[in-house]
């Protein structure tokens, strides 16, 4: 026969078992999401940086009407080194593929460091845009979200 005080005192101690149990594990639980918002606190505070020490200038802009060639030249005058591949060309709203790009006189980089200037050249076979007509606005796009546009387009041919 179990005595009779030892049931409450069982129970109590089973209780009091799971209780630790479920606040051990919602304390680790809690503590990652802790750690997880925190994270992302930081990154967006680390992209807004960026953004905030990006500043491009779309220079000149250059549509050759005999070959159907545009020539985008934008400078990097932000203190936040940017790539050429993240890089994006819209040419009256319209996304552009370049066919080839240059930081001062360098294809073969991928780094836009500030105060570089990027040329980008872009032929109609890539840009449906530029099928026949000069382009209204051409815009450049920093990996990062900031934008230059230019309304001005200088026709040579």
């Amino acid at each position: 026969m179990v005595p009779v005080g030892f049931g409450v005192s069982g129970s109590t101690a089973v209780v009091f078992l799971g209780v630790l149990i479920a606040s051990g594990t919602l304390y680790t639980a809690a503590a990652g999401s802790a750690e997880q918002l925190s994270d992302a606190r930081s990154a967006e505070s680390e992209e807004l940086l960026d953004r905030r020490n990006t500043v491009i200038n779309v220079a000149s802009v250059t549509y050759n009407t005999n070959t159907s060639t545009l020539t985008v030249t934008a400078t990097n005058n932000g203190t936040t080194a940017l790539s050429v591949a993240d890089t994006s060309l819209l040419v009256d709203n319209e996304f552009a593929i370049p066919d080839s790009t240059a930081v001062d006189d360098d294809t073969a980089t991928d780094v836009w460091a500030p105060d570089q200037s990027l040329v980008v050249t872009v032929d109609a076979d890539t840009a449906p845009a530029l099928d026949a007509t000069t382009p209204d606005r051409v815009k450049v796009v920093a990996e990062n979200g900031v934008a230059a546009s230019n309304t001005t387009v200088e026709e040579v041919g």
